[in-house]
């Protein structure tokens, strides 16, 4: 239990480092409003599906199969549970503020920050799960996560949905996987390169915004959004799952992913589809402040189970 505080707090310290570089960026005006959207763009149209197709660069083995379609199988239970909850208790008079907290409760950092830790404390099968509940993450974002923060059914369309990073990246890395296509290194090198790009600019991100924000949270929503993300998710993940009889590396992986602080893409997407960005902004990183403390007691329990 302490290694897990130690590694999940080490984590969270580096994310708020990049914060930190972030913020002093828009206090030195070294980086304008402009290039925060230019950023944007690029690691939700670039960066993202690299992370994906990185994620699945391994031989293929039968035994993984199984665990590929369970925790596929998870994922898409967890996020249907997500948006449900998320309708039913969190609410707000402003209806971009609204956006952000359920947008906020529905996803998790499942990509910026739960992959490094499933990559400590797992090893690469713990990864492989992550890249799988990273890639139905994807798939519900830009549908279901581009509705809600925007609002407007026109910004999802079937066309959309088929062509967007997320399900391209996904596609592309489970054919590769199914298939042991391993790609050549003057292919894979590019992609591992903006792959890693996939937790500082995000952080960056958010840090620029977080610098202009008041820190309004209040609100009845606010709080009811911060409690499903950072304990009641991860506990339904863990129960189902632990009642579906899985244990082990499959079971841990899955609550790390879950248990997860809010999706740094609430900043982007409310960057992109005019949601309440300082809110946003604060909502990320309160919520990563507060999961030092729910992480490591959730996954320290799965782990023991």
């Amino acid at each position: 239990m302490l290694n897990n505080i130690y590694t999940v707090g080490e984590q969270v310290v580096v994310l708020f480092i990049l914060i930190g570089v972030g913020a002093l960026s828009k206090k030195t005006k070294i980086l304008s409003d402009a290039a925060i959207k230019g950023i944007t763009e690029f690691v939700l149209y670039v960066v993202t599906p690299c992370v994906i197709i990185k994620s699945y660069q391994r031989d293929f083995d039968t035994t993984m199969i199984t665990g590929l379609v369970i925790t596929f199988a998870a994922a898409v239970a967890s996020h249907v549970i997500n948006i449900i909850f998320a309708h039913l208790l969190v609410h707000d008079k402003d209806a971009r503020r609204q956006n952000v907290l359920r947008f906020g409760a529905v996803f998790s950092n499942c990509g910026y920050m739960s992959l490094p830790l499933q990559q400590v404390l797992l090893g690469d099968d713990g990864v492989f799960y992550g890249a799988t509940y990273i890639a139905v993450f994807n798939i519900v974002l830009w549908t279901y996560g581009v509705f809600a923060m925007s609002g407007d059914k026109k910004n999802v369309s079937p066309k959309k949905v088929i062509l967007n990073p997320g399900v391209l990246g996904t596609v592309v890395g489970i054919v590769l996987f199914l298939c042991s296509v391993r790609l050549p290194q003057v292919i894979y090198s590019p992609i591992e390169y903006l792959a890693a790009l996939n937790t500082p600019l995000p952080m960056v991100v958010v840090g620029y915004r977080l610098a202009g924000a008041e820190f309004k949270l209040g609100g009845v929503g606010t709080y009811m959004g911060m409690l499903y993300r950072l304990i009641l998710s991860p506990l339904i993940m863990l129960g189902g799952l632990y009642l579906c009889g899985v244990r082990g590396v499959m079971l841990t992986a899955c609550v790390i992913a879950a248990s997860a602080p809010c999706a740094a893409a609430t900043t982007m997407f409310a960057e992109k589809f005019g949601g309440d960005t300082e809110l946003s902004a604060a909502y990320v990183s309160i919520t990563t402040i507060l999961s030092v403390v729910t992480m490591p007691i959730i996954v320290g329990i799965s782990m023991a189970m």
